[in-house]
């Protein structure tokens, strides 16, 4: 007689037992795959944000919140192309601390793999988004892409730095437990319908995440340093109007304190959190 399959997502407890797991296999990856697993998150996480801006472009007749959600419904397809697909996202690589704290994965290999992965992510997003500069994209729709991409990189890079932590927190919190509901997932299509709210719900809030700003501001920056003269003439703005957007403020402004908040975000209010729940040494009764 075969054995019995179950269909039934996979509880709390178990969800916890896997994460753990899978957190001791991240860190165990040999340097060129995780390396070269990151660069491909990058370009994934690139490819929802393409997808959002693309989507954002020329809503401005629409509700806000209307135009937030189809922009956060859009970018979902970027950690959908990752859990999926398969690669190494630092944000959602925060969970690997629920290993670190069961004392399954070494310090030195918590903070390998998040260096690791931090550096391949900013690799594989930055030259997606040169390709995308490159292919003139921006110019698309009257120029209605590249306006959005340039509003974009522009607020982003005029947060308070504590606003910016502040936003990472709550934008990494979401990322995360979109990775922790898909360790209850037994098909490609749970993990997928797992991942959709809290993905749409981060980027309809404007919270903050930092390998999609890795995308979203060089972008910005390449099109208001080297873009093309006419793409200015059309939208009726300079390369002035966007003054907050510099190098500069994309590495002090935005990608540290929101890189910060999203560890805070991840690591400690989910990954912690659940490991408390479920994986720490429960007391003798």
């Amino acid at each position: 007689m075969s054995a019995e399959i179950n269909f039934d997502a996979f509880p709390p407890p178990g969800m916890a037992a896997k994460a753990e797991g899978v957190g001791v296999k991240k860190a165990g990856l040999d340097l060129l795959t995780m390396f070269a697993l990151a660069i491909l998150a990058g370009a994934f996480i690139g490819v929802g944000a393409i997808f959002a801006t693309t989507v954002l472009a020329g809503t401005s007749t629409l509700p806000y919140g209307v135009a937030r959600l189809l922009g956060g419904l859009a970018f979902t397809t970027g950690l959908i192309l990752v859990v999926v697909g398969g690669a190494e996202l630092f944000t959602g690589n925060n969970l690997i601390i629920m290993a670190f704290a069961s004392r399954k994965v070494s310090l030195g290999g918590l903070l390998r793999n998040w260096g690791i992965v931090y550096v391949g992510n900013f690799v594989g997003s930055i030259v997606t988004a040169y390709i995308m500069f490159l292919s003139k994209q921006y110019s698309f729709g009257s120029g209605a892409i590249g306006l959005t991409a340039l509003n974009i990189g522009e607020s982003k890079t005029n947060l308070g730095f504590i606003q910016a932590v502040a936003l990472g927190i709550m934008c990494n919190a979401l990322v995360c437990m979109a990775v922790w509901l898909c360790f209850s997932a037994r098909s490609t299509t749970d993990k997928i319908l797992s991942i959709i709210p809290p993905i749409a719900a981060f980027v309809a809030a404007g919270f903050e995440h930092s390998v999609a700003n890795m995308y979203f501001i060089p972008v910005a920056l390449f099109v208001k340093d080297m873009g093309d003269p006419k793409f200015f003439e059309v939208i009726k703005k300079t390369a002035a109007d966007f003054p907050h957007l510099t190098w500069g403020n994309f590495f002090i402004a935005n990608l540290l304190p929101v890189t910060i908040g999203n560890i805070i975000g991840g690591a400690v209010m989910v990954g912690l959190v659940y490991w408390f729940a479920y994986l720490r040494t429960q007391p003798k009764s």
